[in-house]
């Protein structure tokens, strides 16, 4: 809880901080790769850094939660900080990074806002930033401690490489070592490290695609220009070894016996593809729909599989695509013409403007905030915005 001193520095200062903070982050991570250019190299995302997400995102979890203290004493906002904790955790985040950030991150803080800054502001601010760093270390204990190892990376070997539509590929992957293995949820991601040619690592999260459990399974689009994509696409063929981490993320199946919607778009299927796959392994007798948006058939990564899926639970599958194809819709994805059940979950990836127009027609539907999941792959800048 935000202290009484800190409340009415903090809400008196949120407009001015909130409206410098995409500067101020900005600052921030090149004060932080100048002091330790090491967590680029298997931490942080060089991509993400180039495109500008990271610092979006990062403000924007900033921004959220002081909004948050202000307008709902006494509670913190737990689906975000949630969303954060498992990224975090899928990077091995530590405790004593946070005190690195903060060093670093009030020092942008000073310098963008010299003019006006005091030691009163300064010590609200810090007071902000230890319960947000507190609340996350204690989530990513809890979720470092659900698992069944204690390691960060494990080796998985891979198995299967398989084309996955037009510009995708799945990879099949086995353990490696003898290192106890943590049962995914389906909707679950894993962290995959690369060395890339340069010698430097990346990481990027990869949702798992086919069955949820001890099984690895992941799909990959290859992005234009991207780093990681295309070092597993070029470079990772059966028989190598990859790095990945245990299984994180919090948009996973809920228990419940009401109507399910899975709704994607391109690459955003694979972890409502997992999600369908657990619903067909289960039998499940809940009401499920099926909505996927694409280029062209062709495209679809995912397409045989969800297609058997969805047709073992008698769901009712719908495509969208902007080529016209027998049997399916043309265009775009859109839920007005649809019969949505008000007591429906709704489960959403794909690309960000496709994820705000598919949220908005479902609340116009009638399904409540609450019961609408979305997983954004990256940094997670609709937070931002």
């Amino acid at each position: 809880m935000l202290s009484e001193k800190s409340r009415p520095i903090i809400e008196a200062t949120l407009p001015l901080v909130g409206s410098r903070i995409g500067t101020i982050t900005v600052d921030f991570y090149k004060r932080l790769f100048a002091a330790h250019p090491e967590l680029l190299d298997g931490l942080f995302s060089r991509s993400n850094q180039r495109s500008g997400d990271q610092q979006r995102a990062l403000a924007g979890s900033i921004a959220t939660f002081a909004t948050h203290l202000i307008n709902n004493p006494g509670t913190l906002p737990e689906k975000v900080l949630s969303r954060i904790a498992h990224k975090h955790a899928s990077l091995g985040i530590t405790e004593d990074q946070y005190g690195v950030v903060y060093e670093h991150l009030f020092a942008a803080i000073a310098a963008d806002l010299a003019d006006v800054i005091t030691p009163e502001i300064a010590e609200a601010w810090t007071e902000v930033y230890w319960l947000m760093a507190d609340a996350l270390i204690k989530l990513e204990k809890d979720l470092y401690a659900s698992q069944a190892n204690h390691k960060m990376w494990m080796p998985w070997r891979v198995t299967g490489k398989d084309p996955a539509g037009t510009d995708a590929v799945t990879f099949t992957l086995e353990p490696a070592d003898n290192t106890p293995v943590t049962p995914a949820e389906p909707g679950q991601y894993v962290s995959v490290k690369v060395h890339l040619p340069d010698g430097l690592r990346q990481v990027r999260q990869y949702s798992l695609s086919g069955d949820a459990g001890t099984s690895r399974t992941f799909t990959t689009k290859l992005n234009d220009g991207g780093e990681v994509s295309t070092a597993l696409h070029a470079g990772v063929e059966p028989g190598d070894i990859l790095e990945i981490s245990n299984p994180y993320g919090e948009v996973t199946l809920r228990n419940g016996d009401g109507p399910v919607i899975l709704a994607s778009a391109g690459i955003g299927c694979t972890p409502t593809a997992s999600i369908l796959r657990s619903l067909a392994e289960t039998g499940t007798d809940r009401q499920v729909l099926v909505l996927h948006a694409d280029k062209t058939i062709e495209n679809w990564a995912l397409s045989g599989q969800m297609t058997a899926d969805a047709a073992r639970i008698d769901a009712d599958l719908q495509l969208w695509l902007e080529s016209p194809h027998p049997g399916t819709n043309h265009g775009f994805m859109s839920l007005r013409e649809l019969d949505m059940p008000a007591d429906a979950s709704l489960y959403l990836c794909g690309p960000l403007p496709f994820m705000k127009k598919i949220r908005d027609e479902a609340i116009d539907a009638g399904i409540p905030v609450t019961r609408i999941h979305y997983e954004v792959f990256g940094p997670d800048v609709w937070l931002a915005n």
